[in-house]
Protein backbone atom coordinates (compact mmCIF):
# COMPACT_ATOMS: atom_id res chain seq x y z
CA UNK A 1 0.00 0.00 0.00
CA UNK A 2 0.79 3.38 -0.66
CA UNK A 3 2.07 5.83 2.08
CA UNK A 4 2.72 9.55 2.60
CA UNK A 5 5.76 10.34 3.08
CA UNK A 6 5.42 14.74 3.29
CA UNK A 7 5.78 16.36 6.61
CA UNK A 8 2.35 18.26 7.92
CA UNK A 9 2.76 21.67 9.46
CA UNK A 10 0.33 21.64 12.85
CA UNK A 11 -0.17 24.03 15.03
CA UNK A 12 -0.72 22.77 18.91
CA UNK A 13 -2.23 24.10 22.06
CA UNK A 14 0.62 22.89 25.04
CA UNK A 15 -0.23 22.55 28.72
CA UNK A 16 3.33 24.01 29.83
CA UNK A 17 2.64 22.92 33.66
CA UNK A 18 0.37 23.51 36.83
CA UNK A 19 -0.94 27.00 35.03
CA UNK A 20 -4.78 29.06 35.12
CA UNK A 21 -5.99 28.86 31.29
CA UNK A 22 -4.35 31.54 30.12
CA UNK A 23 -1.30 30.02 30.83
CA UNK A 24 -2.04 27.49 27.62
CA UNK A 25 1.03 28.10 24.85
CA UNK A 26 0.50 27.79 21.33
CA UNK A 27 3.24 26.47 19.01
CA UNK A 28 3.87 25.48 15.08
CA UNK A 29 5.53 22.42 14.34
CA UNK A 30 6.19 19.56 11.58
CA UNK A 31 4.84 16.80 11.98
CA UNK A 32 6.86 14.17 11.16
CA UNK A 33 5.27 11.29 8.53
CA UNK A 34 3.40 8.59 9.15
CA UNK A 35 4.95 5.39 10.67
CA UNK A 36 3.51 2.07 10.13
CA UNK A 37 -0.33 1.89 11.26
CA UNK A 38 -0.43 5.52 11.46
CA UNK A 39 -2.62 8.05 9.95
CA UNK A 40 -2.50 11.89 10.27
CA UNK A 41 -5.82 13.50 10.70
CA UNK A 42 -6.93 17.33 10.67
CA UNK A 43 -8.74 18.22 12.91
CA UNK A 44 -12.12 19.33 12.71
CA UNK A 45 -13.31 19.16 16.25
CA UNK A 46 -11.98 18.69 19.44
CA UNK A 47 -13.20 19.64 22.63
CA UNK A 48 -12.80 20.52 26.40
CA UNK A 49 -13.51 17.52 29.17
CA UNK A 50 -13.55 17.44 32.60
CA UNK A 51 -10.00 15.16 32.29
CA UNK A 52 -8.51 18.35 30.63
CA UNK A 53 -9.94 20.61 33.60
CA UNK A 54 -7.77 18.37 35.76
CA UNK A 55 -5.12 17.57 33.55
CA UNK A 56 -4.44 21.51 34.04
CA UNK A 57 -3.53 21.00 38.14
CA UNK A 58 -1.55 18.34 37.25
CA UNK A 59 -4.09 15.81 39.03
CA UNK A 60 -5.57 13.48 36.16
CA UNK A 61 -4.40 9.69 36.23
CA UNK A 62 -1.91 8.44 34.07
CA UNK A 63 -1.35 11.36 32.33
CA UNK A 64 1.65 12.33 30.81
CA UNK A 65 4.96 14.55 31.77
CA UNK A 66 4.08 18.40 31.33
CA UNK A 67 4.63 20.12 28.79
CA UNK A 68 2.00 17.86 26.69
CA UNK A 69 -1.13 18.61 24.33
CA UNK A 70 -3.78 18.18 25.98
CA UNK A 71 -7.30 16.46 23.46
CA UNK A 72 -9.58 13.55 24.88
CA UNK A 73 -10.57 12.82 21.50
CA UNK A 74 -10.86 14.62 18.06
CA UNK A 75 -13.01 14.23 14.63
CA UNK A 76 -10.76 14.69 11.52
CA UNK A 77 -9.99 13.58 7.77
CA UNK A 78 -7.56 11.85 7.24
CA UNK A 79 -4.89 13.69 4.96
CA UNK A 80 -2.00 10.83 4.98
CA UNK A 81 -0.91 7.31 5.39
CA UNK A 82 1.71 5.48 6.59
CA UNK A 83 2.54 1.68 5.96
CA UNK A 84 0.01 -0.78 6.44
CA UNK A 85 -2.81 1.76 6.32
CA UNK A 86 -5.40 1.24 3.51
CA UNK A 87 -4.76 4.60 1.26
CA UNK A 88 -8.35 5.01 0.23
CA UNK A 89 -8.56 5.84 4.27
CA UNK A 90 -7.31 9.49 3.08
CA UNK A 91 -9.83 12.01 2.47
CA UNK A 92 -12.50 10.28 4.86
CA UNK A 93 -13.88 11.71 8.29
CA UNK A 94 -13.30 9.88 11.37
CA UNK A 95 -13.56 10.08 15.24
CA UNK A 96 -10.78 8.66 17.44
CA UNK A 97 -10.25 8.92 20.73
CA UNK A 98 -7.11 10.05 21.92
CA UNK A 99 -6.74 10.89 25.78
CA UNK A 100 -4.21 13.52 25.02
CA UNK A 101 -3.08 15.42 21.54
CA UNK A 102 -6.51 16.59 20.16
CA UNK A 103 -5.92 20.27 20.65
CA UNK A 104 -4.07 20.64 17.61
CA UNK A 105 -4.53 21.19 13.72
CA UNK A 106 -3.03 18.35 12.94
CA UNK A 107 -2.33 14.96 14.74
CA UNK A 108 -1.33 12.05 14.19
CA UNK A 109 -3.04 8.64 15.59
CA UNK A 110 -3.06 4.38 15.03
CA UNK A 111 -5.33 4.28 12.31
CA UNK A 112 -6.64 1.14 14.39
CA UNK A 113 -8.23 3.68 16.84
CA UNK A 114 -10.20 5.28 13.72
CA UNK A 115 -13.82 5.19 13.41
CA UNK A 116 -16.04 6.58 10.21
CA UNK A 117 -18.12 9.34 10.94
CA UNK A 118 -21.28 9.00 8.79
CA UNK A 119 -22.14 11.83 6.26
CA UNK A 120 -24.76 14.10 6.95
CA UNK A 121 -23.35 14.35 10.63
CA UNK A 122 -21.55 18.01 11.50
CA UNK A 123 -17.85 17.51 12.80
CA UNK A 124 -18.99 19.48 16.09
CA UNK A 125 -21.97 17.10 16.57
CA UNK A 126 -20.31 13.86 16.54
CA UNK A 127 -17.04 15.21 18.73
CA UNK A 128 -19.51 16.10 21.29
CA UNK A 129 -21.33 12.41 21.50
CA UNK A 130 -17.67 11.20 21.03
CA UNK A 131 -16.14 10.50 24.69
CA UNK A 132 -19.43 12.14 26.04
CA UNK A 133 -21.61 9.85 24.20
CA UNK A 134 -19.43 6.57 24.88
CA UNK A 135 -19.01 7.16 27.87
CA UNK A 136 -23.32 7.47 28.71
CA UNK A 137 -24.09 4.43 26.55
CA UNK A 138 -21.50 2.09 27.91
CA UNK A 139 -23.08 3.41 31.69
CA UNK A 140 -26.22 2.77 31.06
CA UNK A 141 -26.31 -0.34 29.46
CA UNK A 142 -23.23 -2.08 29.76
CA UNK A 143 -22.65 -1.30 33.62
CA UNK A 144 -26.36 -0.39 35.06
CA UNK A 145 -28.44 -2.06 32.92
CA UNK A 146 -31.08 -0.30 33.51
CA UNK A 147 -34.35 -1.66 31.68
CA UNK A 148 -37.46 0.58 30.26
CA UNK A 149 -39.54 1.79 32.85
CA UNK A 150 -37.17 2.15 35.26
CA UNK A 151 -35.57 5.52 37.35
CA UNK A 152 -32.28 6.90 37.33
CA UNK A 153 -30.62 9.77 38.85
CA UNK A 154 -28.19 12.06 36.90
CA UNK A 155 -26.03 14.39 38.85
CA UNK A 156 -24.98 17.79 36.28
CA UNK A 157 -27.61 16.44 34.19
CA UNK A 158 -26.64 19.92 31.86
CA UNK A 159 -23.35 19.00 31.53
CA UNK A 160 -21.26 17.02 27.97
CA UNK A 161 -22.30 13.08 30.06
CA UNK A 162 -24.97 14.11 31.97
CA UNK A 163 -27.19 15.94 28.84
CA UNK A 164 -26.36 12.60 27.01
CA UNK A 165 -27.88 10.45 29.72
CA UNK A 166 -30.92 11.55 29.96
CA UNK A 167 -31.75 11.44 26.10
CA UNK A 168 -30.65 8.05 26.13
CA UNK A 169 -32.70 7.40 29.14
CA UNK A 170 -35.53 8.99 27.71
CA UNK A 171 -35.40 6.75 24.66
CA UNK A 172 -35.02 3.83 26.26
CA UNK A 173 -38.20 5.00 28.09
CA UNK A 174 -36.78 5.20 31.44
CA UNK A 175 -37.39 8.00 34.21
CA UNK A 176 -35.10 10.55 34.30
CA UNK A 177 -34.64 12.94 37.86
CA UNK A 178 -31.48 15.34 36.91
CA UNK A 179 -29.51 17.59 39.13
CA UNK A 180 -28.64 21.36 37.51
CA UNK A 181 -28.58 24.92 38.39
CA UNK A 182 -31.78 26.62 38.81
CA UNK A 183 -30.51 28.32 35.00
CA UNK A 184 -30.70 24.92 32.97
CA UNK A 185 -33.64 23.22 34.96
CA UNK A 186 -35.91 23.88 31.54
CA UNK A 187 -33.20 22.91 29.34
CA UNK A 188 -32.52 19.87 30.92
CA UNK A 189 -36.80 19.06 30.59
CA UNK A 190 -36.70 19.86 27.31
CA UNK A 191 -33.66 17.06 26.65
CA UNK A 192 -36.11 14.37 28.49
CA UNK A 193 -35.96 14.78 32.77
CA UNK A 194 -38.57 14.10 34.07
CA UNK A 195 -37.74 16.29 37.21
CA UNK A 196 -34.78 18.47 37.92
CA UNK A 197 -33.58 19.34 41.40
CA UNK A 198 -31.12 22.59 41.78
CA UNK A 199 -27.87 20.77 42.81
CA UNK A 200 -27.70 24.07 45.32
CA UNK A 201 -30.24 23.00 47.34
CA UNK A 202 -29.25 21.89 50.92
CA UNK A 203 -31.66 19.53 50.83
CA UNK A 204 -31.06 18.10 47.03
CA UNK A 205 -30.92 14.15 48.43
CA UNK A 206 -34.17 14.56 50.23
CA UNK A 207 -35.90 16.34 47.78
CA UNK A 208 -35.21 13.25 45.28
CA UNK A 209 -36.24 10.44 47.86
CA UNK A 210 -39.84 12.31 47.56
CA UNK A 211 -39.91 11.75 44.16
CA UNK A 212 -38.57 8.06 44.08
CA UNK A 213 -39.69 7.14 47.70
CA UNK A 214 -39.13 3.33 46.80
CA UNK A 215 -35.80 4.14 45.51
CA UNK A 216 -33.62 4.63 42.06
CA UNK A 217 -32.62 1.70 39.96
CA UNK A 218 -29.41 3.67 39.15
CA UNK A 219 -27.34 6.89 39.96
CA UNK A 220 -24.78 8.33 37.97
CA UNK A 221 -22.33 10.33 39.83
CA UNK A 222 -19.66 12.54 38.66
CA UNK A 223 -19.38 14.35 41.61
CA UNK A 224 -17.60 12.08 44.76
CA UNK A 225 -16.85 13.67 48.01
CA UNK A 226 -19.19 13.23 50.66
CA UNK A 227 -22.41 13.29 48.62
CA UNK A 228 -21.58 9.60 47.10
CA UNK A 229 -22.85 8.07 50.16
CA UNK A 230 -26.16 10.30 49.35
CA UNK A 231 -26.54 9.04 46.38
CA UNK A 232 -25.72 5.33 47.68
CA UNK A 233 -28.32 5.85 49.73
CA UNK A 234 -30.55 6.48 47.00
CA UNK A 235 -30.64 3.19 45.53
CA UNK A 236 -33.59 0.72 45.77
CA UNK A 237 -32.39 -3.35 45.95
CA UNK A 238 -30.91 -4.29 42.67
CA UNK A 239 -30.03 -0.74 42.07
CA UNK A 240 -26.80 0.49 40.69
CA UNK A 241 -24.30 3.11 41.48
CA UNK A 242 -22.11 4.46 39.31
CA UNK A 243 -19.40 6.72 39.82
CA UNK A 244 -17.44 8.15 37.11
CA UNK A 245 -15.27 11.09 38.78
CA UNK A 246 -14.81 13.03 41.95
CA UNK A 247 -15.00 16.65 40.70
CA UNK A 248 -16.19 17.47 44.28
CA UNK A 249 -12.09 17.28 45.06
CA UNK A 250 -10.79 18.67 41.93
CA UNK A 251 -9.53 21.52 43.58
CA UNK A 252 -8.45 20.00 46.61
CA UNK A 253 -4.53 20.64 46.78
CA UNK A 254 -2.36 17.87 47.04
CA UNK A 255 -2.29 14.10 45.12
CA UNK A 256 -5.13 13.26 42.89
CA UNK A 257 -4.64 9.86 43.80
CA UNK A 258 -5.64 9.98 47.30
CA UNK A 259 -9.10 10.73 46.90
CA UNK A 260 -9.96 8.90 44.22
CA UNK A 261 -8.03 5.81 45.89
CA UNK A 262 -10.37 6.37 49.08
CA UNK A 263 -13.15 6.58 46.66
CA UNK A 264 -12.40 3.28 45.11
CA UNK A 265 -11.89 2.13 48.67
CA UNK A 266 -15.62 2.75 49.53
CA UNK A 267 -16.96 1.51 46.27
CA UNK A 268 -15.39 -1.69 46.55
CA UNK A 269 -17.13 -2.05 50.50
CA UNK A 270 -20.48 -0.98 49.52
CA UNK A 271 -20.27 -3.48 46.59
CA UNK A 272 -19.32 -6.28 48.82
CA UNK A 273 -22.74 -5.72 51.02
CA UNK A 274 -25.53 -7.91 51.27
CA UNK A 275 -27.79 -5.62 50.11
CA UNK A 276 -28.39 -6.32 46.57
CA UNK A 277 -27.09 -2.97 45.52
CA UNK A 278 -24.16 -2.39 43.33
CA UNK A 279 -21.47 -0.09 43.17
CA UNK A 280 -18.45 0.47 41.34
CA UNK A 281 -16.18 3.07 38.99
CA UNK A 282 -16.77 3.49 35.45
CA UNK A 283 -13.47 3.57 33.51
CA UNK A 284 -13.69 4.12 29.98
CA UNK A 285 -9.87 2.56 29.02
CA UNK A 286 -10.68 -0.48 30.76
CA UNK A 287 -9.10 -3.66 28.72
CA UNK A 288 -6.95 -0.81 26.14
CA UNK A 289 -3.76 -1.76 27.71
CA UNK A 290 -3.85 -6.15 27.93
CA UNK A 291 -7.21 -6.48 25.69
CA UNK A 292 -6.80 -3.74 22.98
CA UNK A 293 -8.60 -4.95 20.33
CA UNK A 294 -11.70 -6.21 22.09
CA UNK A 295 -11.19 -2.44 23.66
CA UNK A 296 -11.72 -0.87 19.77
CA UNK A 297 -14.56 -2.70 18.75
CA UNK A 298 -16.52 -2.18 21.90
CA UNK A 299 -15.98 1.34 21.33
CA UNK A 300 -16.42 1.11 17.60
CA UNK A 301 -19.39 -0.53 18.30
CA UNK A 302 -21.24 1.83 20.59
CA UNK A 303 -19.48 5.21 19.45
CA UNK A 304 -21.52 3.63 15.78
CA UNK A 305 -24.82 3.27 18.07
CA UNK A 306 -24.80 6.62 19.19
CA UNK A 307 -24.11 7.93 15.90
CA UNK A 308 -26.83 6.28 14.43
CA UNK A 309 -29.50 7.90 17.35
CA UNK A 310 -27.77 11.23 16.22
CA UNK A 311 -28.32 10.82 12.30
CA UNK A 312 -32.07 9.83 13.73
CA UNK A 313 -32.40 12.49 15.54
CA UNK A 314 -33.59 10.85 18.64
CA UNK A 315 -30.15 12.08 20.21
CA UNK A 316 -29.30 16.01 19.89
CA UNK A 317 -25.28 16.77 20.82
CA UNK A 318 -25.47 19.64 23.29
CA UNK A 319 -22.86 22.39 22.00
CA UNK A 320 -22.29 24.96 24.75
CA UNK A 321 -19.55 26.65 22.63
CA UNK A 322 -17.62 26.58 19.34
CA UNK A 323 -14.30 28.17 19.75
CA UNK A 324 -11.36 28.43 17.31
CA UNK A 325 -8.05 26.30 18.87
CA UNK A 326 -5.63 29.05 19.04
CA UNK A 327 -8.40 30.28 22.03
CA UNK A 328 -8.40 27.35 24.08
CA UNK A 329 -7.33 29.04 26.59
CA UNK A 330 -11.30 30.68 26.51
CA UNK A 331 -12.38 27.32 26.03
CA UNK A 332 -11.02 25.83 29.20
CA UNK A 333 -12.07 28.38 31.26
CA UNK A 334 -15.48 28.76 29.73
CA UNK A 335 -15.76 25.15 30.18
CA UNK A 336 -14.52 25.16 33.68
CA UNK A 337 -17.07 28.06 34.62
CA UNK A 338 -19.57 25.54 35.11
CA UNK A 339 -22.47 27.52 33.05
CA UNK A 340 -22.66 25.64 30.08
CA UNK A 341 -25.19 23.05 29.03
CA UNK A 342 -23.43 20.55 27.17
CA UNK A 343 -19.90 20.49 25.84
CA UNK A 344 -17.84 23.46 24.52
CA UNK A 345 -15.91 22.40 21.17
CA UNK A 346 -12.69 23.46 19.89
CA UNK A 347 -12.55 23.71 16.19
CA UNK A 348 -9.91 25.03 13.15
CA UNK A 349 -9.29 28.36 12.92
CA UNK A 350 -11.50 30.55 10.83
Amino acid sequence: MNATTATTRATEVVLPGVVEPDGLHVRVRDLPAPGAGQAVVRMEATGVSFAEQQMRLGKYYDQPAFPFVPGYDVVGTVVATGPGVDPLMKGRRYAAVTKVGGWASHLTVAAADLVPVPDGIDSAAAETVLVNGVTAWQMLYRTARVERGGTIVVLGANGGVGSTLVQLAKHAGIRVIGTASARHHDAVRELGAAEVVDYRDPEVYDRIRALAPGGVDAVFDHVGGAGLAESWKLLRRGGALVNYGSAATKDEPGSGMVPVLKLFARLLVWNALPNGKRAGFYNFWAGKRFRTAAFRARLSEDLTQVLRLVGSGALTPQIAARVPLTDAAAALALAESRTVLGKVVIVPQP
